[in-house]
């Protein structure tokens, strides 16, 4: 299972992001607890696969910090992503379509030098509403169209109208959607099973007609 693993990794089928050992949150430790706590991660992940994660993920802290922001900068990450901010802050980048932005830490003395692609998620780190595939969640949605419970094409609708909304509030039309939450993925299966289907319906009846 490990060389299997390996090999997801470097076949680029699976990547690792943010890698820290924990995800830390950023408004109790002191900076060198935030690069100790990714030192040890990265080391492993390392050491384990070959690989330095590029992308940091910052679902869950309670608080974001100019040195965060710096400290992945420096670290070499692309960009990070975050889903908590207070919820004035949200409302008004969603008008301004500002929830993706350069984020420069401490501008005054770092000027452009330290800078990350920043992204605020936008429904939290929850599937889209109603459509959350896991065991006692909603009920699954991409049912063969010979089955006469089939509902593919009202749900598929519904789905792209929650998706447009979505773009509407970012300044490009590559929108990051995440599928999950916490203690999810009880059944693995009939949540990969849904994905693949709803991708591939949609796909196949939207590809064409988005925005």
């Amino acid at each position: 299972m490990k060389e299997k693993t390996r090999n997801l990794v470097k076949n680029g089928q699976l990547e690792l992001i943010n890698g820290g050992w924990s995800m830390h949150d950023e408004a109790c430790p002191t900076y060198e607890d935030m690069i100790n706590n990714m030192m040890i991660g990265h080391d492993f992940i390392l050491e384990n696969f070959g690989v330095k994660p590029r992308i940091g993920w910052q679902i869950d802290p309670f608080g974001h910090s100019n040195t965060n922001a710096r400290i992945f900068a420096e670290m070499g990450f692309d960009a990070w992503f975050f889903a908590r901010l207070d919820f004035e802050d949200k409302n008004k980048r969603s008008d301004d379509l500002e929830l993706e932005w350069i984020w420069r830490p401490n501008p005054q003395s770092l000027g452009n030098s330290t800078q990350i692609f920043t992204h605020a998620l936008w429904h939290h780190y929850s599937s889209p509403s109603g459509f959350g595939f896991d065991a006692g969640q909603d009920d699954p949605k991409w049912i063969n169209a010979k089955n006469e419970d089939y509902n593919a094409d009202t749900e598929g609708a519904k789905l792209k109208g929650l998706l447009d909304d979505r773009v509407a509030h970012y300044k490009t039309d590559d929108v990051f959607v995440v599928f999950g939450d916490d203690f999810q993925y009880v059944n693995g299966l009939q949540n990969f099973e849904n994905m693949d289907r709803m991708i591939e319906y949609m796909n196949k009846h939207y590809a064409d007609k988005w925005h």
